[in-house]
This record gives structure tokens, sequence and C-alpha cells, in this order.
């Protein structure tokens, strides 16, 4: 199930002892194919410095200065993965993520779109939930990897991923994924869940 990442990091950290481990851009990078494209948005320009470094061997990779919200509905039609991972630094980053995902959606039915989230408090990933819902979304997977129960919304108790279009035989992969992490990372009360919405 994880032999994929493990290679991933083993690769990035020569054989040797992980010391490193890769971001999202890195992990999707690497399963780029030839025909493939990789847009990553950072607004920071420190950060999207250091993402330009990180990438500069990867064909087909561009980094840009600019806010991934504003860029992300623009995608051509066509088979297209669109992944969501903020910071969360922003109160309105998860109706940005609603509101991306819908324009997406409007000119990309078929679109893939994965958004991250922290768990922290239920009102708070419900609320989210229920604007993705209003949407309409096309058929979309819930995959929850709740450390603790969602009590303190002073923590991070866990994180989501919400996945719009999913990929066939993703839920039993998610499933055991989160079980994995749950098992091994959560505390008495913790929960694996992968729904659909």
């Amino acid at each position: 199930m994880f032999a994929p990442l493990k290679a991933q990091i083993a690769k990035l950290n020569g054989g040797k002892d992980a010391r490193l481990y890769p971001g999202s851009p890195l992990l999707v990078a690497a399963a780029l194919r030839k025909a493939d494209t990789l847009i990553a948005c950072e607004l920071r320009p420190e950060e999207a410095g250091r993402l330009r470094v990180a990438l500069k061997q990867v064909r087909g990779a561009e980094v840009l200065i600019a806010d991934g919200f504003t860029l992300a509905p623009r995608v051509k039609p066509g088979p297209t993965l669109v992944l969501i991972d903020p910071p969360f630094e922003r109160g309105d980053d998860y109706d940005q993520i609603v509101k991306t995902t819908a324009a997406i959606l409007r000119r990309n039915r078929n679109a893939t779109v994965m958004a991250w989230t922290p768990l922290k408090d239920l009102e708070t990933f419900d609320a989210f939930l229920r604007g993705l819902e209003a949407i309409r979304p096309p058929q979309t997977l819930v995959i929850e990897a709740r450390l603790r129960p969602l009590n303190d919304p002073m923590r991070l108790n866990g994180c989501a991923l919400v996945v719009v279009n999913p990929p066939p035989g993703l839920q039993p992969a998610a499933q055991a994924a989160c079980d994995w992490v749950v098992a091994r990372l959560g505390s008495a009360g913790g929960q694996a869940r992968v729904w659909g919405l």
C-alpha cells in the first residue's frame, strides 16, 4: 500500500537513511507522464523560489507566483487533476475551495479535484462539506483520518482529503491507508472514515 511513497522517499534520500520527506509537489512531479504538465502556484516569492529549485529538473513543471484559487478554474477541458492544498492561513480557505471546485467543474465536469483540509472541529468540517454538497459535484469521496475526537478546535485533530471524480479503486486503498495511520498515530476515539458525499 505504501510502496510507491516509500520508493520516492528512498530515491530522494539516495537510498540512505530517510532525512528528507517530499511534499506534495515532488510526489506529483514523480508521477508525471511524458505528456503531463504540472503547474504549481505559490503566493510567497521566497517559497516559490524554493519550489522552483526543487522542480527544476522536472520536465513539464512550472512554478508561478500566483493564487491557485484564481488560476485553477482556468484548466483546459480534458484529463485534469487539481490538487488544492492551501496553508489555511486565511479565514476564507474553506469557502475558496468550494468556489474554486465549482468553477473548475463548470469548465471541466470530468476533472478530478482533490482538496486537503485539516480536521479541527466537526462544525467547521461539516459546514465545508455542506458547501460542497450545494454545488452538486459528481461522485465525491471524503477520506478522513481522525487521530482523536474533533472536540478541540485549537488542535490539529486529523486531516481529510475530499476527492471529486475519484479514480477507480481509490476508496479501498484510502481506507487501508487511513486505518494504518489512525492505528499507529491516533489516540482513543480516533477513527478512519472513507465515505461518499
